[in-house]
């Protein structure tokens, strides 16, 4: 037997509702129109009554028992029109709920429609087409413009514009080059890019988001549960408490109205409609919120303490200023560079990298070079001897400072790192180097205090002078400095004892047992990182703190917006009890009333996927 989709059945049964409501305004409850309101009841009541039975088995008595009860009494009593426009304006009303929820998840479906379908590997020097399912570590990726990238890996060869949306949220197409990490999902927009595979099939970051955003949706909020606790009893009280109205007023159609206008359709489904439309919005915006829980927790937060490196910082040593004398800055960055060569320091690897961004580049390489355990390096280079390290290696061979004393004064006052550059006779450069502050963190704790959230923290194991520096900077309420990990997780505890609920944003790698200890654990820039995404509530995919704004956003929105629902679904049942009791209210009435309440929860909740992003965050 061929089976019918919903929509057409909704088609159908709209017919036949159109020709019997004709029919009864002309001939009557004629065989003819009571034929055609039974066979309309039937084809719309029947998967009510089968999803009632089917509950019923599982001992939940639902919306569909008390609609069955409805319609079979309507029945028995002739009211046939009753019994027909009840079942057409469920069945209509189930149709058009479903088309509207699959808007609250469309976040979610966009994001899984991401999957890649194919990949093109190199094998012996042949390129082939493969399912991402028979993709193995090391195996070779060819991925082109327009192409979807269907493994995590490390670039080989090649350059390119890779479309990262899906994973961290970012509107702009990121440069990728040699050695770059790429994640799966990810599109090339233009250039090609060769690609080792580091991760494949689920273990991929994308996978691993995926089945996250699927869990978080089964994750109930404790405001659902309770829903779902109180409609457990709901139901059964409603069938007795119509019996209790027929038994006083011997009213059958009241009684069978109240049954109607009694079903919690609306408050049932208030809460999880806004949590998984909360998710889908999160998702779109590149933030991995692990379920109601977690959206309700973060919407309750009085205080957010932060990790400094890597968090409020860059988690990188830079080179944020430059001093020569007697020579051209870029002739000093090319006696560093050739110093540096063969270093692995990070303040080394700093020097490097600010020498690549200003186009200064060397093959020449340091003769005799002498690494002086935390002072620094010497070496000779075209047969002049040169020095590269701290103040204590240049005191120490009685190399003259005057010159640049009062840049060094000046930088270390600022907390930074200063590596001077000289001969045996004088100093020709000085480098300064810190751990930049994030370019957007000033303007997050401005919108953190917007926000109401009462105390900005941060925790540090670097010195008070540098803490105190960045604090300053970034005009935060609080810092604690000199910390490890396991002081970090006491501090947190003092907060909650302080504040109540306490979010607390780290890099998610050495700052697990804090993220755990939260009551918010947030992981920024975690794409990729297992330890994060398994220990934190919520997951900034992208490397933007902002997303900390538009998370705790969201997560008001959301709570906001269950709220509403439940009082509009409880203020609904309200005035249609009312209008039953004082007799204004039909069954059909009744019913019409409820789909259109539910429908409109639905649309109230959808309100949350156009979250849009009010500002870019960031330095002021």
């Amino acid at each position: 037997m061929k089976k019918f989709s919903k929509k057409t059945l909704v088609i159908i049964v709209s017919i036949l509702i159109a020709i019997s409501y004709i029919l009864h305004k002309t001939i009557a409850y004629h065989p003819v129109t009571i034929t055609i309101m039974l066979v309309s009841t039937i084809i719309a009541g029947g998967p009510i009554l089968r999803r009632a039975i089917s509950a019923l088995r599982y001992k939940i008595v639902g919306i569909d028992a008390l609609v069955s009860i409805a319609v079979i009494g309507a029945l028995i009593i002739g009211e046939y029109w009753e019994a027909a426009a009840v079942t057409f304006l469920f069945m209509i009303g189930d149709y058009l709920e479903s088309r509207t929820l699959e808007k609250t998840r469309s976040s979610i479906k966009s994001l899984m429609d991401l999957a890649p379908d194919t990949a093109r590997v190199r094998i012996d020097g042949v390129e082939q087409i493969l399912s991402p399912q028979e993709l193995k570590q090391g195996m070779i990726l060819v991925i082109k413009p327009g192409e979807r990238i269907a493994a995590d890996g490390i670039v080989l060869e090649g350059s390119a514009y890779v479309d990262q949306a899906s994973i961290t949220g970012e509107p702009v197409p990121v440069f990728k080059e040699k050695d770059a990490h790429i994640f799966s999902g990810t599109i090339i927009t233009s250039g090609y890019l060769i690609v080792e595979a580091t991760q494949v099939g689920e273990s991929t970051t994308f996978a691993k988001i995926l089945h996250l955003v699927e869990e978080a949706q089964d994750a109930k909020a404790p405001t659902q549960k309770f829903i779902e606790r109180f409609s457990r009893y709901y139901t059964p009280a409603i069938i007795a408490l119509s019996i209790i109205t027929y038994l006083i007023t011997r009213d059958i159609k009241m009684a069978l109205t109240f049954l109607v206008i009694a079903c919690p359709g609306a408050l049932v489904i208030s809460v999880p409609v806004s949590i998984v439309a909360a998710i889908g919005s999160s998702a779109k915006n590149g933030i991995l919120v692990k379920g109601g829980e977690a959206i309700e927790k973060l919407s309750r937060v009085q205080a957010v303490a932060f990790d400094k490196t890597g968090t409020l910082t860059e988690g990188k040593p830079s080179v944020v200023s430059l001093h020569a004398y007697g020579m051209g800055q870029e002739d000093v960055l090319k006696i560093a560079v050739i110093g540096e060569t063969y270093s692995e320091h990070p303040l080394a690897t700093a020097i490097l990298k600010e020498a690549a961004n200003r186009g200064v580049t060397t093959t020449k390489v340091p003769e005799n070079p002498e690494y002086i355990q935390g002072k620094g390096v010497s070496f000779s280079f075209e047969g002049t001897s040169y020095f590269i390290g701290n103040r204590t290696l240049f005191e120490e061979n009685g190399i003259d400072l005057t010159a640049a004393l009062q840049d060094i004064h000046k930088e270390e006052h600022e907390k930074r790192t200063v590596v001077i550059i000289g001969t045996t006779e004088r100093v020709i450069g000085l480098i300064a180097i810190a751990d930049k502050l994030r370019e957007e963190a000033f303007a997050v704790i401005k919108e953190l205090k917007k926000l109401r959230i009462k105390k900005s923290v941060m925790f540090t194991g670097d010195s008070k002078g540098t803490a105190e520096t960045v604090a300053h900077d970034l005009q935060l309420d609080e810092f604690l400095y000199e910390l490890l990990p396991e002081h970090k997780v006491e501090a947190v505890k003092g907060l909650q004892k302080k504040h109540g609920s306490v979010a607390f944003v780290g890099d998610g790698i050495n700052d697990a047992p804090s993220l755990a200890t939260a009551n918010v654990g947030i992981a920024i820039g975690a794409a990729g990182n297992d330890v994060a995404m398994e220990t934190a509530d919520v997951v900034l995919l992208g490397q933007k703190l902002g997303g900390l704004i538009d998370a705790i956003r969201i997560s008001h929105m959301a709570v906001r917006n269950m709220k509403q629902n439940i009082f509009f679904a409880i203020g609904v049942a309200v005035i249609l009890l009312i209008g039953v009791l004082l007799g204004g209210v039909t069954l059909s009435i009744g019913m019409l009333v409820h789909e259109i309440s539910v429908l409109l929860v639905i649309i109230n909740a959808t309100r949350i996927l156009r979250f849009a992003k009010r500002k870019k965050y960031t330095s002021l």
